[in-house]
């Protein structure tokens, strides 16, 4: 199985507001490719529905143990990948199990926990190789930490 490629894109939400951060896959935000993979799948609402994590907005602990599945106010083995559009994380999340070993992380069996009925197997797994995923997560919090100055 090959690798998928991760960064960690953040923005300002409008003019200067909270840090947005979106994953992105082979380059493209995970919110394209979900909505792209629920569309398809005839769910409904489906479509603009997801947003990026909000770090301030609601305490995951640092941003690096909580993309390696040890987020400190996660809810249960699942982790929020992403929120809803609308900056509350917990309103539209979507869920990833995320695994890590010394060569691989793994993000799979997605989930919205809204919607218990929708299923996401064929969504991923995406496969990271570990030293990419690490210097995305260095990249991230260098970011992050700079815009807290």
């Amino acid at each position: 199985m090959t690798s998928n490629e991760i960064r960690f894109d953040c923005r300002h939400r409008g003019d200067g507001g909270a840090l947005v951060i979106v994953p992105r896959i082979d380059g493209a935000p995970l919110t394209e490719l979900i909505d792209g993979f629920e569309i398809a799948a005839g769910m409904q609402p489906a479509g603009d529905a997801y947003g990026g994590l909000i770090p301030q907005f609601f305490r995951f602990g640092p941003m690096q143990d909580h993309f390696l599945g040890r987020s400190t106010n996660a809810m249960g083995p699942k982790t929020p990948v992403l929120g809803c559009e609308c900056g509350e994380w917990g309103c539209w999340p979507l869920m990833a199990r995320i695994t890590a070993t010394a060569d691989l992380v793994i993000w799979d069996s997605f989930e919205q926990p809204h919607r218990k009925t929708r299923d996401y197997v064929a969504f991923g797994p995406f496969q990271f190789d570990r030293h990419q995923y690490d210097d995305a997560l260095r990249a991230l919090n260098a970011a992050i930490g700079s815009d807290e100055t």
